[in-house]
């Protein structure tokens, strides 16, 4: 007889302050081995020489993660000028001298400035961006040719903080997609000097933030001594800005087959909606109705995530519990 598949002891959302020197990977294997399940997945990567905010997702919560992707994201950066690298940060190699130039404040807000908005920006060819099906940085390290075309990303805030020397410091939130290491290497060619990043910290990912972020070695010592449960976020309190509805039984079960349900709209109770958050609401003949739905049983636990089809008639998009 096969063994029915146990589900994972976690179920939820795990924030960790990623140490520098470790890629997305490496703590998610590391996090694996604690937990002793392997259905994990991370919202964003941080590149190796990054540190702060990765959001991981444990168990069911890994079906949540379309919900996710346009979270707006944080970071605190330092900005070495003098010369740019091939890898746009510190773990490149130089692309020439190094020409130790006197930074102005006020020049540098003034260039900063220019790349906020929305903005086409160029990938850097150390990055996982396809060309032809292949990751760039696998043809960029073979020095082989890497064209990457520009995207447009949205950058909402490109703030400086300080300066020390030839080493500037911002405070950045942009939106998914959007490379701090290509900021500091185009803000370099346009200062003139070149640049490049040195440092990097993720303060934020949406409503996750540094204070909620662990550092690894305090969750092995969770791990040990069986506490690491407290320290994950559950199902029940993600995406809070969505509007929630709890519903009968009867209603459950159509919702855990998949199936349409109907539902008053005097039912539904709205989200909390904070700053990084957004919650996509519409009117119809004049009537409030959310564009997404946290649908919860009886007994509390969030059992989907629906989207109306017509008014007050819903379809599960994502089911969390398993069907009775």
């Amino acid at each position: 007889m096969p063994r029915t598949p146990q589900p994972p002891p976690f179920d939820g959302i795990l924030v960790v302050d990623k140490p520098s020197g470790k890629t997305s990977h490496d703590v998610v294997e590391a996090v694996r081995r604690l937990v002793g399940f392997r259905q994990i997945g991370h919202f964003g990567t941080l590149d190796p020489l990054a540190t702060g905010v990765l959001v991981l997702a444990l168990g069911r919560a890994t079906r949540l993660a379309r919900f996710y992707t346009a979270r707006r994201k944080r970071y605190t950066c330092a900005v070495r000028f003098g010369f740019a690298t091939d890898t746009y940060d510190a773990d490149g190699e130089a692309s020439g001298p190094d020409s130790s130039p006197t930074l102005d404040a006020a020049q540098l807000e003034k260039l900063a400035a220019q790349f906020t908005g929305k903005i086409r920006q160029t990938p850097p060819p150390f990055s996982a961006k396809k060309v032809h099906g292949r990751p760039a940085h696998e043809l960029a390290r073979k020095h082989r040719p890497v064209e990457l075309a520009p995207v447009e990303v949205e950058v909402y805030e490109f703030r400086l903080t300080g300066m020390e020397g030839s080493i500037a410091r911002f405070a950045v939130e942009c939106g998914p997609g959007t490379y701090i290491r290509s900021l500091a290497h185009d803000l370099g060619i346009q200062h003139g000097a070149g640049a490049h990043l040195v440092e990097i910290a993720r303060t934020a990912v949406g409503e996750f933030t540094i204070d909620h972020a662990v550092p690894m070695v305090d969750l092995q010592e969770d791990a040990r001594s069986g506490k690491m449960a407290a320290r994950v976020i559950r199902l029940e309190n993600l995406l809070s800005e969505l509007p929630r509805a709890t519903v009968l039984p009867i209603i459950e079960k159509r919702v855990l087959h998949g199936a349409k349900f109907n539902l008053p709209l005097a039912q539904i109770q709205p989200g909390q909606i904070t700053a990084a958050q957004n919650a996509p609401a519409e009117l119809d003949s004049g009537e409030w109705k959310p564009a997404r739905l946290r649908v919860f049983n009886q007994q509390g636990k969030l059992i989907a995530i629906a989207e109306p089809v017509v008014p007050r008639t819903y379809q599960p998009v994502v089911v969390l519990e398993a069907a009775q």
